[in-house]
């Protein structure tokens, strides 16, 4: 018997969301959780789960409805966005991913090989909240713009983020959703940085945290995907299980 990832407590949790109850519901979801963590092809997915066609239509009519995208949303009602910390990360697209329109399926080519890149925000506590894919040539300050209008900033106070989101428009926008931006500045330029709040600044930590547990699966940590909307739903599961384990 493979190890599985749900406990009862989980499923407890998860069967009502799922809205429907077939007898091997919890398998096929663990088949689809396998397949996340272990990043092998459906095919060769142990015959516990059941047919792994059977796991892999289930997990296709899921993810062309976004359904593991809205449980992700759905879980993350009760986090705590009195600090928003963004950044992003690169992710190595294996050559299975290889499909006709890469830049459409966020993917593209640089020195290093094809990428794609995850923009992720975590609450003031470390879990994830909402996350953007971009190809891996687009720099994160184009897309956090985006991203953070992807996220709920009415209780939020302080936006916290890297150098690397150093940009007078992105500020500007920050202030607009209205919450204070902890961005601090390059040393090339002539504003100082008497607006930082170091002590949570070393707090940005939990963002990369995130990165590492997410990277704990191997579908997310390398994109076995050739669709964004497949890739985008695994990212979104692993998401989602961080928080059913809280």
């Amino acid at each position: 018997m493979p190890r599985t990832m749900l406990k009862d407590q989980h499923w407890t949790r998860l069967r009502p969301i799922l809205l429907y109850d077939k007898g091997n519901l919890r398998q096929t979801f663990e088949g689809v959780l396998y397949r996340m963590r272990v990043g092998c092809p459906w095919r060769d997915l142990p015959p516990y789960f059941g047919k792994p066609n059977t796991v892999y239509k289930a997990y296709q009519r899921w993810f062309r409805s976004n359904k593991l995208i809205a449980l992700f949303a759905l879980l993350t009602k009760d986090s705590d966005c009195e600090w928003v910390f963004i950044d992003g990360t690169h992710i190595k697209a294996h050559q299975h991913s290889n499909g006709s329109n890469e830049v459409e399926q966020a993917i593209s080519k640089s020195v290093a090989g094809r990428a794609t890149k995850i923009h992720l925000a975590v609450d003031a506590h470390g879990n994830p909240i909402t996350f953007i894919l971009s190809d891996g040539t687009t720099h994160d300050v184009k897309v956090a713009p985006d991203l953070i209008d992807e996220i709920n900033l009415s209780s939020t106070d302080i936006l916290c983020a890297d150098k690397g989101y150093d940009s007078d428009p992105l500020r500007a926008h920050i202030e607009r959703a209205g919450c204070f931006n902890n961005i601090p500045r390059k040393q090339n330029t002539k504003s100082t940085n008497n607006h930082m709040d170091w002590h949570l600044y070393k707090a940005r930590h939990l963002v990369e945290n995130a990165f590492a547990k997410l990277k704990n699966y191997r579908a997310v940590a390398t994109r076995f995907d050739k669709l964004k909307q497949s890739y985008e739903n695994t990212v979104a599961l692993a998401c989602a299980y961080l928080w059913l384990k809280l």
